[in-house]
């Protein structure tokens, strides 16, 4: 087992593919605080120290981009955005990963961080127990949990990406996370904000910090 600072052998896969149907308009560069939303996501992740950063692209490619111009963060277009559900953007993500498998400073990649773009409520605190989690014992998956619930951000060591690869689009990510139910490690959380993101106007309004 290759000794690791926590977060320097795992790489963020950020899903930021969505066409934000239900929002109404392209929702990654909308205003958050002093940044726009994928600023956000990935300001908090780039805090954390991960090994890798690398955001998936899909309907709003240009606006990701842009936003996200002068960050760390490596950019992978999903060209299948608009026919399939979230398990096609992280095949492209880890696929890519795989293409490079260390980090910038040379450290093999041992896990992946999957990330939602529309989810700026991601906090620090909560990344870092999910790095802590797996580096004590390098479970293959590590979910944080509020009131038993599982969400977001959560963790897929490498020994299963193959088999996440392998995953026709039909599938979603629900059946492979069940069907390694006795691998999972939860990390309870007092922090309701791994059950958010922004799907709606109204989520965009409440949740927005104020100036």
């Amino acid at each position: 087992m290759n000794a690791c600072l926590p977060g320097d052998c795992v790489a963020a896969v950020v899903l930021a593919a969505g066409r934000s149907r239900r929002m109404g308009r392209p929702k990654l560069g909308l205003p958050w605080g002093a940044t726009t939303v994928i600023g956000q996501v990935v300001s908090v992740l780039d805090a954390a120290g991960l090994g890798e950063l690398l955001v998936v692209t899909g309907a709003a490619r240009e606006e990701v981009a842009a936003c996200l111009a002068g960050s760390r963060a490596r950019l992978v277009h999903n060209p299948h955005f608009a026919e399939w559900e979230m398990l096609v953007s992280l095949q492209a993500g880890l696929a890519a990963l795989l293409e490079a498998p260390a980090s910038p400073a040379g450290r093999p990649l041992e896990a992946a961080l999957v990330c939602l773009g529309d989810q700026p409520q991601i906090e620090l605190g909560v990344v870092q127990r999910l790095l802590d989690e797996f580096t004590q014992g390098r479970p293959g998956l590590v979910f944080p949990s509020y009131q038993m619930r599982r969400g977001h951000p959560w963790l897929v060591a490498r020994p299963l990406w193959a088999e996440l690869l392998q995953l026709s689009p039909e599938r979603s990510l629900r059946d492979f996370v069940q069907s390694h139910a006795s691998a999972i490690r939860y990390v309870p959380v007092d922090r309701p904000s791994i059950l958010k993101d922004l799907d709606t106007p109204e989520d965009w309004e409440n949740e927005r910090p104020t100036p």
